[in-house]
């Protein structure tokens, strides 16, 4: 139930669906101090390795996937998170189905 300023709770599970052979994005919040994106993967889906200038947090919302940060692989799984420092090369593939929050800190 919403109320008179419009805000509601809403479950992080239901903010997006998977799609077969796919990931799916969805931009929740934008500002010039930072984001927070909506990611689904399919099973097997990747983000290919990158670096970016800000900090970025990673929360887990439902699955597993392997986060590999600087050369070491991290497994990140459902109510877990995990930091990936500004500048360091970094990647990410579901393991099962996986859905998750990416927070991009820019000050």
């Amino acid at each position: 139930m919403k109320d008179s300023a419009g805000t509601e709770a809403t479950a992080l599970k239901e903010l997006l669906e998977f799609q077969t052979s796919s990931v799916v994005s969805r931009t929740l919040e934008s500002s010039k101090c930072g984001s927070v994106t909506a990611f689904a993967f399919d099973v097997g889906q990747e983000l290919s390795e990158h670096t970016a200038p800000f900090d970025a947090i990673v929360v887990g919302v439902e699955g597993e996937a392997g986060i590999k940060i600087s050369g070491k692989t991290y497994r990140l799984h459902e109510g877990e998170m995990i930091k990936m420092p500004a500048n360091e090369p970094h990647s990410l593939s579901a393991i099962t189905k996986f859905k998750m929050l990416l927070i991009m800190i820019r000050a």
